[in-house]
């Protein structure tokens, strides 16, 4: 394995004010950061200014994708896109969206391992790639387009297998609440505003070649039909939601949906997903039913035409919907494809259905409708969260009193109080646009929003809509894996987008097993709890919680699925549920030809964490990041029963605050949260080191 495979070798840059274009070796400057949020950091530590702001000309955005995009690796194909966020108060802090479907892989099929864009253009371009031929062209044309009609009219001048990541009216009109889109619905949140300030239309990308693997094509093919043999479902949930004859098992909340009787009713013919035993691989693809997950099995299985998603990944979490009334009732088309908040986040915007069928169908029109408007206009949801701002501020009469009049009396409130899914049509126009105190303010930062409109404290008290200190709705946090989430959730600037602990707190596996799996990757049993049975923080907690942290940034990274990875668990009874952490390391390996343990890929890992925490300090230019950063909202100390009784939620403030002690310590930072020198010089970031004792922030 001498030959170095995995990356292509270079590195795309592109500068929009001036035109010129240019490529990096990607191995020399950037391979200790492996790719995707790694160089998207060390890009941002480099070359922005500290207190640049998203939209300012001299931020950067990086499009980072990884060594293992395009391997055939099972989930590989994500992209990072890194910036300065536009979502947090000031907006002057780092952050990353990130986006499945084919655009890594094909990137790395035209050459390229990741794009550098800094600059801003004259009037509005795009940017086409196919191989080596990179030019930026006018999109004047396409500037107030869709993104349905951008992503249609590139691939018709470059052909139906390119792979175009664009944004639309939102992203155009710089709402910070809007995202790129490659594939017509897979979605990088809240960078799209990025995007159109600078005159960025679209990212358009074609390859013709491949990704060399330095490894033995044999050892390559057996390592990929081993990693088949441990895959679960979605989120990795290794039980099936229903008792079936092979499984010892099972979870009515896991995403393993498939059983005798759930069908893709819209296939022709119908086709039924059974019972997928685990060691039929060939079945893996029919494991995960999201249309019967997302919108139940009426709904669900009679639309559903099957199952997409990304490049090598088997799983396949898009629910591919044929609904026909789509066209008839609303100008849009029949076929729509999401998954989780794409489809739910549109029905939160109503405070109530009618009763029975019709308001059954009714909210369900409201998910595939609002599918389709917030993917063509390039609106982010927030996870729902801004949805449910409008919602409580018009249920309790507020927008009366913060919208002019006028605006008040435009909106059709009788369409909004009927449950009518038409409502969406104009509800999603005025956030695209701008439109009015109401367009601009919910396409804003929604904790900004929620501080202007003056939402009270019975939003999360009594409506139980809860939400983290930047403004980020409750995603996998303490409710998912007590301190544990509440410390992820603690680490960025946006929601975390980590799955690493939930996947394995929620894979449907009973807790003993889980305990005797923890205690093999952290060294107790006692790093996990029953979920809703919490007990008080322990130092194996802070172990499992710095291994999340460091795996979200591993796959982001290396362009893994953080959805799907790591497998902890495994659905096979005879391994005792085990799966293999060390699974990321081998695909490195064999596909670099850098031999590395799971331990020493790790280390790669948390240089780039540890990064992101050098640039956050900067941002916030403290020595406090413990009570200045590393907050939890009050209702973690305030909210539900007792604290450590069963089905509460609820921590002692002494006991998240050990929480941080421990994590700390694990982490190789001060009491301060500030990485020290030691820590940071072994993880070769001593420039980082140098930096931050420079301006007084080293640990």
């Amino acid at each position: 394995m001498a030959k170095v495979g995995g990356w292509r070798g270079k590195t795309l840059r592109v500068n929009l004010t001036t035109g010129e274009i240019t490529s990096e070796d990607t191995l020399e400057k950037y391979k200790d950061y492996l790719g995707g949020t790694g160089i998207g950091y060390k890009v941002l530590w480099d070359e922005v200014p500290v207190g640049t702001r998203a939209f300012a000309a001299e931020n950067m955005l990086v499009f980072g994708v990884g060594p293992l995009a395009g391997t055939g690796a099972p989930s590989n194909s994500r992209t990072a896109v890194t910036t300065i966020w536009p979502l947090t108060d000031p907006d002057t802090f780092v952050g990353s969206g990130h986006m499945g479907g084919h655009f890594a892989a094909e990137l790395k099929f035209a050459g390229w391992d990741s794009i550098i864009i800094e600059g801003k253009a004259e009037h509005p371009v795009w940017l086409s790639i196919e191989d080596d031929k990179v030019k930026l062209k006018d999109a004047r044309h396409l500037w107030g387009s869709g993104i349905y009609r951008t992503t249609a009219e590139i691939n018709a001048e470059m052909g139906p297998t390119a792979q175009i990541a664009a944004i639309g009216p939102a992203g155009e009109n710089m709402v910070p609440l809007s995202v790129v889109i490659n594939g017509y619905c897979h979605s990088a949140g809240g960078v799209g505003g990025v995007m159109g300030s600078k005159n960025l239309k679209a990212v358009a990308v074609k390859g013709s070649g491949s990704v060399n693997i330095a490894a033995d094509q044999k050892d390559w093919k057996e390592l990929i039909q081993y990693a088949l043999t441990l895959i679960g479902s979605n989120n990795q949930h290794v039980v099936p939601s229903t008792p079936q004859p092979w499984a010892e098992y099972y979870d009515p909340g896991s995403r393993w949906t498939a059983s005798k009787g759930v069908y893709w009713g819209a296939a022709n013919p119908p086709v039924e997903t059974g019972f997928c035993n685990p060691h039929d691989v060939h079945k893996i693809g029919l494991r995960c039913h999201k249309g019967v997950k997302d919108f139940g099995k009426d709904f669900g299985g009679t639309y559903t035409v099957r199952m997409g998603g990304c490049y090598a990944c088997p799983i396949r979490c898009f629910a591919q919907i044929d609904y026909p009334p789509l066209e008839g009732k609303y100008g849009y088309s029949r076929y729509i494809a999401n998954t989780c908040m794409g489809w739910f986040s549109p029905r939160q915007v109503f405070h109530e259905f009618p009763e029975g069928p019709e308001g059954e169908l009714k909210a369900r029109e409201a998910m595939v409708l609002g599918s389709h408007l917030v993917n063509d206009l390039g609106i982010w949801d927030n996870y729902a969260l801004m949805q449910k701002v409008f919602n409580y501020a018009a249920t309790h009469g507020m927008l009366e009193k913060i919208l002019p009049a006028d605006e008040y009396k435009s909106i059709p409130w009788e369409l909004w109080e009927k449950g009518d899914p038409a409502f969406l049509l104009d509800f999603y126009r005025r956030i695209a646009y701008k439109e009015g105190v109401l367009g601009k303010d919910l396409g804003d930062s929604t904790l900004k929003t929620m501080k202007k409109w003056q939402i009270p404290e019975d939003f999360y008290k009594k409506f139980k809509w809860k939400y983290w200190k930047m403004g980020h709705p409750l995603h996998h946090s303490v409710e998912d894996s007590g301190q544990i989430g509440a410390l992820i959730n603690m680490q960025y600037n946006r929601d975390s987008q980590n799955h690493s602990h939930t996947n394995f707190q929620n894979s449907g596996l009973p807790i003993e097993i889980q305990k005797k799996l923890a205690a093999k990757v952290w060294g107790s049993p006692d790093a996990v709890d029953e979920k809703g049975h919490w007990t008080p923080m322990n130092r194996y907690k802070a172990k499992a919680a710095k291994w999340a942290s460091i795996r979200k940034e591993l796959h982001d990274s290396l362009s893994l699925c953080n959805w799907m990875y790591p497998w902890v668990a495994s659905p096979l009874k005879e391994r005792n549920y085990e799966g293999d952490t060390a699974l990321e390391a081998k695909y490195f390996s064999l596909a670099t030809g850098i031999e590395v343990t799971e331990e020493e890929l790790d280390l790669y890992a948390e240089r780039i964490f540890n990064l992101h925490r050098a640039l956050t300090i900067m941002e916030m230019n403290t020595r406090d990041m413990r009570d200045q950063h590393d907050t939890a909202p009050d209702w973690v100390f305030e909210e539900g029963p007792e604290p450590f009784t069963p089905g509460s939620n609820r921590f002692p403030r002494e006991d998240i605050e050990k929480a941080k002690d421990y994590f700390y310590e694990v982490c190789g930072w001060n009491k301060e949260g500030l990485p020290t020198r030691e820590t940071l010089e072994r993880l070769g970031l001593k420039d980082v080191a140098d930096r931050l004792e420079k301006a007084g922030l080293l640990g």
